[in-house]
């Protein structure tokens, strides 16, 4: 097959009809098979929208990420909670989502249209590129003009993912924006999403001493407001809201007529040792959708099927991936929200990136996160900032750890966290099956790479010092 239909071909050009600025206008989109197949920007904006939950919840590098990172563990058919070969394939991402972004930039329909589109690019980018490493990104979603993308550099394209959204924030302007089923076209929303985003990037590089001065400025150009500000309550909140009927929420689906995923007891013990209360949230004792008991039996990480049936098999109640009235068909998926960005600013300070202020300390930003992150789950943010009060002084191994808890269920960024930080301090599968015995840090490449863009895939697995489930990506402590 041409590397041309892995990396441009796109399921866009089904979308004929006027686009749609909610979730449920997508089921009155009609197709007539005689007319000429013209993708329009809105109805692509909002097909691609209503794909992101994915990416946060149950796609592969979010729920094999959230295994790795040990919020879920397998029920019954173990294998990626073991280690098993992650050999993945991304080419599904550059075909589908980002040239579905691409057409829409490339069709320009207004600024503000090309600004929403290259923002969401970057954020797919991103996941990408976190989970594999070095992958194609300058050279890519190019069409025929280049079938056999260079895969670029983690370093070069994290560089190119910061200077993109900061053109992106900057170009705004009064045009519209059509078909935006997350934030119904508001620009403020916008802007505070991609400087979350940069934020969050930006502290992902912590650990690459040689470009704390390129994160640095990020992370202080991300913050000001000036330039937009980032994300700081609940509200603003980077979500898809799902309307349920032919569009359910993905956490609905994990238990669609299924029970492979728990919650796992590595997340249950940690909430039990500070007596969390989102633990009420975090797991349920039922599958159903709507039910409303809540479960703290997490169940042991990485056994071997026969051990974990034997574990569920004895505690029927154990903890189902968030309790039911979190699973419902109208349900959302949040993707960035204003606890991990409050956390990701107090490990910026704590890094001292950012100057403190009367109004922005490590134990400021902290409180503010974990408040977000009670808000997020029902609960209040003062009672939020008092728990984090009794968690004791906020430093490296504290914050990171904090993170995770309020990430979850997002795998990936579970996943991101512990890579960089080290935090929490996770023990691996005791039945792991991979030679080395120790947690996946990066997703293999595919055979169909090696097979249709050889030459480039082995330059990369050159520069990055291997292709195995053990290789580092760059910020990770890689090559």
């Amino acid at each position: 097959m041409k590397k041309i239909y892995l990396y441009t071909l796109a399921g866009a050009f089904a979308f004929l009809g006027a686009g749609c600025n909610k979730l449920k206008d997508f089921g009155d989109v009609n197709n007539n098979p005689a007319a000429t197949v013209t993708p329009i920007p809105s109805a692509l904006l909002s097909n691609v929208e209503a794909n992101l939950g994915g990416y946060a919840s149950t796609g592969t590098e979010a729920i094999s990420g959230g295994q790795y990172a040990q919020y879920f563990t397998e029920t019954q058919y173990s294998g990626t909670s073991l280690y098993n070969l992650p050999q993945n394939g991304f080419t599904g991402n550059y075909a589908g989502n980002l040239n579905n972004l691409q057409l829409i930039i490339n069709q320009n329909p207004s600024k503000n249209m090309v600004n929403v589109a290259k923002i969401l690019q970057q954020y797919i980018f991103w996941i990408v590129t976190d989970s594999w490493g070095d992958v194609p990104y300058s050279d890519a979603l190019k069409g025929a003009a280049n079938i056999l993308p260079k895969y670029d550099s983690q370093e070069t394209i994290y560089k190119g993912i910061l200077t993109t959204l900061t053109t992106a924030i900057n170009s705004f302007d009064s045009s519209p924006i059509s078909g935006d089923i997350i934030y119904g076209g508001d620009v403020a929303s916008w802007k505070r999403m991609a400087n979350s985003l940069k934020l969050l990037v930006a502290i992902q590089m912590s650990k690459v001493t040689a470009s704390s001065s390129i994160a640095s400025a990020a992370t202080n150009e991300a913050i000001n407001p000036a330039n937009g500000g980032v994300i700081t309550t609940t509200d603003q909140n980077f979500k898809l809201q799902y309307p349920g009927g032919n569009y359910k929420s993905a956490w609905w689906n994990l238990y669609n007529g299924r029970k492979d995923f728990a919650e796992s007891k590595t997340l249950t013990d940690y909430t039990a040792s500070t007596s969390d209360p989102r633990q009420a949230a975090f797991g349920g004792e039922s599958e159903q959708a709507g039910n409303v008991t809540t479960s703290n039996i997490g169940v042991p990480y990485g056994l071997a099927r026969l051990a974990v049936t034997s574990f569920t098999d004895a505690n029927p109640k154990w903890a189902r991936v968030l309790r039911g009235d979190f699973r419902l068909e109208n349900g959302s998926v949040t993707l960035i929200t204003a606890a991990e960005v409050w956390l990701a600013r107090a490990e910026a300070v704590n890094l001292g990136w950012i100057t403190p202020t009367t109004s922005e300390t490590v134990a400021i930003d902290f409180q503010n996160g974990i408040g977000e992150s009670f808000v997020q789950w029902g609960l209040t943010s003062a009672a939020g900032k008092t728990f984090a009060q009794g968690l004791g002084t906020p430093n490296i191994q504290l914050i990171s750890t904090q993170r995770w808890v309020a990430s979850y269920p997002d795998g990936h960024m579970a996943w991101d966290i512990w890579r960089k930080s080290g935090y929490p301090v996770l023990t691996p599968a005791p039945d792991a099956t991979n030679a080395s015995k120790q947690i996946v840090r990066r997703f293999v490449y595919a055979t169909s790479e090696y097979n249709t863009n050889g030459a480039n895939v082995s330059a990369a697995v050159t520069r990055m010092g291997g292709d195995t489930q053990d290789t580092r990506v760059w910020w990770d402590g890689g090559k």
